[in-house]
């Protein structure tokens, strides 16, 4: 926050400021600063206003400020990060019609939040989800747009020679918002992976446990998550995201969850 908040106290009398008023954070980080300050939100009164009107797999309709747009980014994250690019746009004099045009056009980075579907109607999603927060956002948004419809498969690991705390962190995450789990390598880089899996395992409860399966090899752990899936369900391969090698041994290996997940649907 304070790191964020000096970027703000930096802005001269001249600028403009504008902040995320539901988080609650939002007004903290500009509460010093001397620039001009404006403010964007989903749920309260502010300078730029907006509202998810639909939200699927294929995308979202947002009402901003009264204009509907139709927009390639799924979940209310993304939502924000859109309203902040319009309200930036605008304070800085651009047309607004043709700032609506230009967010229609806008596609995810690869390996964020970014889609596959098979012949049989299987939804994967490839993101870079690697820390509990981003697991949860992620798998919250697909929670929130499937409604309850169809099963959800997290294949899921943790890199090595990283900060250990997370690993149950994330196992639990995984086991308590999906349906079915599998734990499985990361980047183990120098540990082995069994133990990045025992610590992960540490933190799936007792009544999760019989949904929780482990397979070191994250290859066939996609493989199965896409044998065990039907129509209408969705996996989630979170971790790697754009990353096409896995790290072993100080070694990087060709490795592109995409690449796994297209073979798999087309053989």
């Amino acid at each position: 926050i304070k790191a964020k908040q000096g970027f703000f106290n930096l802005l001269p009398a001249n600028a403009f400021a504008s902040t995320n008023i539901d988080d609650r954070n939002g007004e903290i980080m500009y509460q010093n600063s001397k620039a001009k300050k404006y403010t964007y939100s989903l749920l309260s009164a502010a300078d730029f206003k907006a509202k998810v009107v639909e939200d699927g797999f294929e995308g979202m309709q947002l009402d901003i400020n009264g204009d509907e747009v139709w927009v390639n980014f799924i979940g209310r994250f993304n939502a924000y990060n859109l309203l902040a690019i319009y309200g930036t746009a605008m304070l800085l004099g651009f047309e607004k019609m043709e700032v609506l045009r230009t967010l229609s056009e806008l596609h995810p980075v690869d390996g964020r939040f970014e889609i596959i579907r098979s012949k049989e109607g299987v939804t994967a999603i490839v993101d870079y989800a690697h820390t509990p927060d981003a697991l949860q956002n992620v798998i919250s948004t697909i929670n929130d747009i499937r409604c309850g419809s169809g099963t959800l498969i997290t294949v899921v690991g943790c890199g090595g020679n990283r900060d250990k705390t997370k690993r149950p962190e994330m196992a639990a995450i995984a086991a308590e918002m999906s349906d079915k789990v599998i734990l499985t390598s990361d980047n183990p880089r120098n540990e082995e992976p069994e133990d990045i899996l025992d610590d992960m395992q540490k933190g799936v409860e007792p009544q999760w446990k019989n949904k929780v399966l482990r397979i070191t090899s994250r290859e066939e752990a996609i493989r199965t998550a896409c044998m065990l899936a039907k129509k209408g369900d969705i996996i989630l391969v979170a971790g790697k995201g754009h990353e096409t090698y896995q790290e072993i041994k100080g070694v990087r290996h060709h490795f592109d969850d995409k690449e796994i997940l297209n073979n798999a649907f087309n053989n």
